[in-house]
């Protein structure tokens, strides 16, 4: 090849170790802080990053996946290495364009008059209650989002008082909080972003403290959701956010209690995600106080916060701090029939599967998927954690759990029947 010809970007591939460095370092962490997670040490590393060491094995792999958030497998491995697999972006609905074009849009030029304020309240109402009742929660919000986004926005619009203009722009945060239920774990990043800006931005527009404080809940659990980088945006969001509403809350209504008590978890969770253990459990400890300080049987519409959630909080929280023994212990301590949101039980039934993996009960963790399945086949379907199990399952060495793996990939989508 002549000195002056372009060279070949396939000649000299790029190895997993080098792979791995590129992606700690987009997600800005250190090579301490990626080894502490995987609970090794630093020299370890940097022996993956420098290939002075073989590529580690399977489990290995996808924890460093999970970690650095990378979204297909090959993207780590190489595409020699390994098919095309998606680990924590969901398929992609079918009904996805048709709610990205209702976000997308800006109702500008139109004769249409908005529907009443109180109607568009109950279909608000109606739209939750289909959120946490159906197993295909993304199904029903798919043909209810469209309609509401644009209604919402019509009602913005046309208000013709200062008092109508607020109470409209809290409408129009929650449609966009819906709207970030049915768009999470799907492939399309940026639309995520935008929908978690724009709730925020009416929210704060309307001047409600309820309004506020879910929205403050959904930006944070994006920040959070996007890596180590992010982390310090997500506290810093919920703990302004916690600021502004602790001096209301003496006289606050139910539903301005229970997101404080939610946001005092999210602060908790993020600090697990950090690997602080005892600012995790502190703040969970807090969050649970608020929670036995509501009516019993109390679930908040938006987040499903109330008593019954705090066992599947301390799950989530030992899963996090990557604590197998406690995880298991608390996921066997937790019920979750008690949860009534379909798709926020299927997504504890995830956190249990998650705790006995840690704790090397296999065959617990893939009987516990399917429970998952069962309770809300949409939620495991595009949820990361769930597809990392299976996918490790699949290549056990015993063959009753690789067999039940399989049937799980054919259930949630990620094999062909």
């Amino acid at each position: 090849m002549s000195p002056d010809a372009s060279p070949d970007p396939y000649e000299d591939p790029v190895r997993f170790g080098q792979r791995v460095q590129i992606f700690r370092t987009r997600r800005g962490m250190t090579r301490e802080q990626l080894a502490g997670l995987l609970g090794h040490h630093a020299s370890w590393v940097k022996k993956v990053e420098t290939g002075s060491m073989k590529m580690p094995r399977l489990p290995e792999i996808l924890r460093i996946a999970e970690i650095l958030r990378v979204g297909k497998l090959n993207d780590l491995v190489g595409a020699e290495h390994s098919p095309e697999i998606d680990l924590f972006v969901g398929p992609g609905h079918a009904k996805l364009p048709a709610v990205t074009a209702a976000i997308n849009a800006f109702p500008l030029n139109t004769d249409r008059a908005a529907p009443p304020a109180a109607h568009l309240g109950a279909r608000l109402a109606k739209a939750w209650s289909a959120r946490h009742l159906a197993p295909n929660h993304r199904e029903v919000l798919g043909d209810l989002l469209p309609e509401l986004i644009r209604d919402t926005q019509l009602l913005v619009r046309q208000s013709e008082s200062v008092v109508e203009r607020r109470a409209a722009q809290a409408a129009l945060s929650e449609a966009y909080a819906l709207a970030q239920f049915f768009v999470a774990y799907q492939p399309d990043a940026a639309l995520l972003w935008r929908v978690a800006e724009r709730g925020m931005v009416a929210a704060q527009e309307s001047e409600d403290p309820h309004a506020i404080g879910v929205a403050a809940w959904l930006t944070a659990q994006a920040h959070r959701d996007s890596g180590p980088a992010h982390f310090d945006a997500a506290d810093a969001i919920t703990l302004d956010t916690l600021r502004f509403l602790e001096p209301l809350l003496g006289d606050a209504p139910t539903e301005v209690r229970a997101i404080a008590g939610a946001l005092q978890f999210e602060a908790g969770y993020t600090a697990a995600r950090r690997a602080e253990s005892g600012t995790a459990w502190g703040w969970w400890d807090k969050a649970s106080r608020t929670a036995r300080r509501l009516p019993a049987g109390y679930n908040h519409p938006v987040t499903s916060f109330g008593q019954e959630i705090m066992g599947a909080h301390a799950v989530t929280v030992a899963v996090e701090l990557r604590t197998g023994g406690e995880s298991a212990r608390q996921a066997a301590r937790a019920e979750a029939d008690v949860i009534q949101s379909r798709p926020r039980r299927a997504r504890h039934r995830i956190e249990q599967a998650r705790a006995y993996f840690l704790d090397g009960q296999y065959e617990t963790a893939l009987s516990t998927l399917d429970q998952a399945h069962a309770a809300a086949p949409e939620t495991i379907r595009y949820n990361g954690y769930a597809r990392r199990i299976v996918l490790e399952e699949a290549e056990s060495r015993v063959p009753g759990r690789r067999r039940r793996a399989a049937e799980l990939a054919v259930k949630i989508g990620m094999l062909a029947a």
